[in-house]
């Protein structure tokens, strides 16, 4: 059985599943290392706003410290979207640079290549579902029996957190796999 109304058609029957108020700041993310361009970045932000909020309390007489205060979220939240490797919340999933509705991913997928600083996490698809336009997909790997994944740094994966926050906070038809030479397996 499937909601006709509900984001999330896949779902399992029984009580329908939506994100509920107060979930919108829970997820799981692993992000990349800054790298010197952008913390220049966000430097260069930081002064650029500074510098316009003390023009504006220059020549308008304007209260300058309103500016730093709108700004500075802004700002912080452009500099982590950068880093983002992988990412889900209730409301999306994120891999690499592509972003995808929760209906349309089945299962997460890590994968631990051995003898190697990186691991892998990648996102199985529902049947028949397209990519967004401009998507970069990866070459095949053959570690990761996913079409979709990203390289992470091996010590940022922690498979229980993600076990934990997908049960809490995804749709409950999502399962994390594990992916390891002797085949694969459920998390639990």
């Amino acid at each position: 059985m499937t909601y006709p109304n509900s984001p999330y058609p896949n779902a399992p029957a029984g009580p329908e599943w939506r994100p509920r108020r107060g979930m919108r700041w829970q997820c799981y993310k692993v992000s990349r290392p800054a790298s010197p361009k952008d913390l220049l970045g966000l430097w260069g932000a930081i002064a650029a706003v500074v510098g316009l909020a003390v023009f504006l309390g220059w020549a308008l007489e304007v209260k300058g410290g309103a500016v730093i205060v709108f700004a500075i979220p802004l700002i912080s939240s452009w500099y982590d979207s950068r880093r983002i490797l992988f990412y889900f919340s209730p409301a999306r999933v994120q891999v690499g640079n592509v972003i995808l509705p929760w209906r349309d991913v089945t299962q997460f997928v890590t994968a631990t290549p051995p003898n190697g600083e990186h691991a892998l996490i990648g996102v199985r698809l529902r049947q028949g579902m397209t990519l967004p336009p401009g998507s970069n997909v990866p070459p095949p790997n053959p570690a990761m029996p996913a079409p979709m994944y990203v390289s992470v740094p091996r010590h940022k994966v922690d498979v229980a957190k993600m076990v934990s926050k997908a049960r809490k906070y995804g749709p409950p038809h999502i399962q994390i796999v594990v992916a390891d030479p002797s085949g694969e397996r459920i998390a639990s």
